[in-house]
């Protein structure tokens, strides 16, 4: 991971809320520049919900349709609040080839998640 992202990822875990707000935003006004380090730090953050879900959050906003293959394996996180943000991820990205694995979330145990699925499916046509 290039020292950049893993000093902002780092930042925004602070306990200052405008601290971890502008490390956010930086990496948001990266978009796509910054696709490569957030996937690595989805896959690193096994024990960190917070980090997963700025990732997956992240790559929906990013623009790049390298993030679906990433964000359909999030759609199978142990957390509901990263699964549901995987579901509205897909959606920012109309990622269509992930219409089976969001239907697949339709049956999930948490309501929130099967929420997210059925609205990013409605988008999704």
């Amino acid at each position: 991971m290039r020292t950049r992202y893993r000093h902002l990822f780092r930042r925004m875990k602070a306990d200052d809320l405008d601290e971890r707000d502008a490390a956010y935003d930086a990496v948001l006004f990266d978009r796509g520049e910054a696709l490569p380090d957030l996937k690595e730090c989805y896959e690193e953050s096994e024990r960190d919900v917070l980090m997963r879900y700025y990732s997956v959050q992240l790559m929906g906003f990013s623009g790049e349709p390298g993030a679906i293959p990433t964000l359909v394996e999030a759609l199978d996180d142990r957390s509901p609040t990263v699964r549901a943000e995987a579901c509205r991820a897909l959606e920012d990205l109309a990622a269509r080839d992930a219409i089976a694995p969001l239907r697949a979330r339709l049956n999930d145990l948490d309501p929130d998640v099967r929420q997210a699925a059925r609205e990013a499916l409605e988008a999704l046509g």
